[in-house]
């Protein structure tokens, strides 16, 4: 399993439809990420700078880097581009982030917690 984060920006004046946009996600697009081992995926909205971070726990990075060649992909990218920065592929602009840090609780922490 691989962590990843990255940033990107949508306009400022488009945060709603962002945000709207993601929770009436296609259903074909959930079951390519999913297909493509997307275990977890997040983004957040910083509504000063317009500036989202996606984290996201992928099983490999040749799988996450296929998506970017998928049609459906493409067509969200498409559908998405009006209202974030986009590459001219309509890819969003993205700036890669590196962990500094990271912390999990272990399932034997849970049974030290309880006193088992």
């Amino acid at each position: 399993m691989l962590r990843k984060a990255f940033k990107m920006k949508v306009y400022p004046d488009q945060h709603e439809t962002y945000h709207q946009r993601h929770q009436d996600l296609w259903p074909e697009l959930l079951q390519l990420l999913k297909s493509h081992g997307v275990i977890k995926y997040a983004i957040y909205l910083d509504r000063e700078t317009s500036d989202l971070f996606a984290y996201l726990e992928v099983e490999d990075e040749s799988r996450w880097e296929q998506l970017a060649t998928d049609p459906i992909n493409k067509e969200w990218w498409a559908y998405m581009a009006p209202i974030m920065e986009t590459n001219t592929d309509h890819s969003p602009k993205t700036v890669e982030l590196s962990e500094m840090f990271y912390i999990e609780k272990e399932e034997h922490d849970e049974h030290r917690d309880k006193g088992t």
